[in-house]
């Protein structure tokens, strides 16, 4: 599909009054999603891939644990790194970078602060800022341009083709022994690669991809506890606790009535 899916969806548990006045927005590509709309009030939480966060209208707090309490205006939060965003009523774009695409590494090279987890002050912070504030919702192509990677083709291609195996077969419950095979490594030496090229583990990812199967299927209009069970979680309950554990809040809050749901390039 290169056209946009794009449906609404009723929440049972309804966002704050201040952020229904303005719809948010998500964008789910292949490997990749974003958000952009109002602050989310999110739980500390720990990712599964990387996140890129920046203040469209104001500085954030960002909690983590080596750096405390910073104020900042754009932030890296690598995977498996806990941390809470702390944002007023201004909006807030969150990018969430696939391993399997190279954005991570292009992001990472251009923050200007870098501490042992987190990147701070994206060099082209003022830009990107000014690109999201022209428009309500702006072009998403445009927003991908901002976090393109100056080296996509660094990654380990036979971990870029477990990751093509596991994006693509989101439901197969496959092992990581049973993906070494299918790329000639040992078991050890396939997670250890994993690691080190995808920065981020196996399993984590593996969790990733199910999530982003989910977000397809809703955006082509399947229900939610359908589109969990068919990405491989044992339960809608399962699905319920990653995504909180993943995100910070419930699917049911960020896919409210006030959402929309833009599914790009899906083939």
């Amino acid at each position: 599909m290169s056209t946009h899916a794009i449906i609404g969806h009723v929440a049972d548990v309804p966002l704050p009054e201040t952020c229904r006045a303005e719809q948010a927005r998500i964008w789910i590509w292949l490997g990749q999603a974003a958000y952009l709309g109002p602050s989310l009030r999110l739980n500390a939480h720990s990712g599964s891939v990387h996140c890129f966060a920046l203040g469209v209208d104001a500085p954030f707090t960002l909690q983590a644990d080596d750096i405390g309490e910073r104020r900042t205006r754009s932030a890296l939060i690598p995977a498996r790194t806990r941390h809470r965003v702390i944002a007023d009523d201004g909006r807030m774009l969150f990018f969430y970078l696939d391993p399997g695409s190279g954005l991570a590494e292009g992001v990472r090279a251009r923050m200007t602060e870098r501490t042992s987890s987190v990147g701070l002050d994206y060099q082209h912070e003022s830009s990107l800022i000014r690109h999201v504030q022209e428009t309500s919702f702006p072009d998403p192509a445009r927003l991908r341009e901002f976090v393109d990677p100056p080296n996509p083709g660094a990654m380990d291609e036979r971990i870029r083709t477990a990751i093509g195996i596991m994006r693509a077969q989101p439901d197969q419950k496959m092992s990581a022994a049973q993906l070494a095979a299918e790329v000639h490594l040992s078991t050890s030496r396939f997670l250890h690669l994993f690691s080190a090229n995808a920065h981020t583990s196996f399993r984590r990812y593996r969790l990733w991809a199910r999530m982003l199967h989910v977000a397809l299927a809703v955006g082509e209009g399947m229900d939610l506890t359908r589109a969990s069970i068919e990405a491989g979680f044992a339960s809608p309950g399962h699905f319920s606790d990653s995504f909180h554990a993943m995100f910070g809040l419930t699917a049911s809050r960020l896919l409210s009535e006030h959402t929309r749901l833009v599914v790009l390039d899906t083939r």
